[in-house]
C-alpha cells in the first residue's frame, strides 16, 4: 500500500498591499502621460513605454486580496503550494497565484437523525451536533475531497459506530457499564474522539460533539415504554413492600413490648396478613368486625 504524505499548513507573509496600490496608482497615472504626450509629439517610444506600463498595471492588479478576520488564503502558485495567510488585511502577492478562500470560524453540525441498532440490538433513533474548525487549512484543501461534506459523511460514521457500542438504557447489556441515555457525558467524550481519528487527516478540530437527538425508533417505541412503565411499577411496589413489612415489624414488637395482648403463632400470622393487606393494597382497606372468636 502506497504511503501518505499529509500536507502541512505554512504561514507566509505577503507584501502589504497598500504600498502596491500606491504603486499601481503611479504607474497608471505615469502610463496616462506617457501616451498623451507621445500621441501629441507622434513619438513611438513614448507610447510603446506607456502601453508597456498600462500592460503591467492590468497584469499586477489580480494580484490583490483581502484577508477577513478568522478566514484564511491558501496561496497556490503553478501548482505548488506557497502558504497560507491568516492575519487579517489587505496584502498583494504575485498576480499568477490562486488565492483559495478557507473559513478557520468554528462551524455547527446539526447532524440528521439516524436510524441504527444499539448494543443490545434495539433499533433506536439517534443524531448529534458537532462543533468543529478548521486547524490545517493545507489538509483541508489538499488531503480530502470537500471537506465540508468529509466532516458530514465521518461524522455519520462516527455516530453510528458509538451508538453501536452502548445499549440505549440501563440493565439491556451486561457487557460495558454506560448507556446511551445514562451516560451523556462519557458518549459525548467518545464520540469526540472517536471522530477526531476521523477528521485529524482532514486538519479539522473538534470542539464539542454531543448528542441532539435520541429515542426508540417508532416499531419498538410503545413496547419499551411499557418496560419502563413495568420497571417503574416494581421499583414503587418493591418500595412498599420494604416499607410495609419494617411497618409490621414494629407493630408487633410494640405490641409484645407493652404486653397489649398475647399473640400466639396463628393469630400473629393473621395479624400480619391483615396489616399488609392494609399497607400494600392499592384500594382502601373494609374494616370487617368480627364478634366471636379466631377459632369459631
Amino acid at each position: 500500500m502506497q504511503t501518505r504524505n499529509p500536507s502541512k499548513e505554512l504561514s507566509v507573509q505577503a507584501l502589504p498591499g497598500a504600498g502596491m496600490l500606491l504603486f499601481e496608482l503611479l504607474l497608471f497615472a505615469g502610463a496616462v502621460t506617457l501616451l498623451v504626450r507621445g500621441a501629441q509629439q507622434h513619438d513611438p517610444a513614448q507610447i510603446l513605454t506607456a502601453v508597456a506600463g498600462l500592460l503591467v498595471f492590468v497584469l499586477c492588479m489580480p494580484g490583490f486580496f483581502i484577508v477577513e478576520p478568522n478566514l484564511g488564503r491558501v496561496l497556490v502558485l503553478f501548482g505548488s503550494y506557497r502558504g497560507t495567510v491568516r492575519q487579517a488585511g489587505f496584502y498583494w502577492t504575485n498576480p499568477f497565484t490562486s488565492k483559495k478562500k478557507i473559513s478557520l470560524r468554528a462551524h455547527n453540525l446539526n447532524g440528521k437523525t439516524l436510524k441504527v441498532n444499539d448494543l443490545a440490538g434495539n433499533p433506536i433513533e439517534i443524531a448529534a451536533v458537532v462543533v468543529w474548525q478548521v486547524h490545517d487549512s493545507a489538509q483541508a484543501i489538499f488531503d480530502v475531497e470537500g471537506f465540508e461534506h468529509f466532516v458530514e459523511v465521518q461524522a455519520e460514521a462516527a455516530v453510528r459506530l458509538v451508538a453501536s457500542r452502548h445499549p440505549y438504557d440501563d440493565g439491556m447489556s451486561s457487557e460495558v457499564a454506560t448507556t446511551l441515555r445514562g451516560s451523556a457525558d462519557a458518549v459525548a467524550t467518545e464520540l469526540g474522539h472517536e471522530l477526531q481519528q476521523r477528521l485529524g487527516l482532514a486538519g479539522i478540530q473538534v470542539l464539542e460533539a454531543r448528542l441532539s437527538h435520541l429515542a426508540y425508533a417508532p416499531e419498538i417505541a410503545h413496547a419499551m415504554l411499557q418496560r419502563q412503565q413495568a420497571g417503574a411499577i416494581i421499583a414503587a411496589r418493591t418500595r412498599i413492600v420494604d416499607g410495609a413489612v419494617g411497618m409490621v415489624e414494629m407493630a408487633l414488637e410494640r405490641l409484645s413490648k407493652d404486653k397489649v395482648v398475647e399473640l400466639d403463632d396463628e393469630r400473629r400470622a393473621t395479624l400480619v396478613g391483615n396489616l399488609l393487606v392494609v399497607l400494600c393494597g392499592q384500594t382502601s382497606a373494609t374494616p370487617v368486625l368480627n364478634t366471636g372468636g379466631l377459632y369459631n
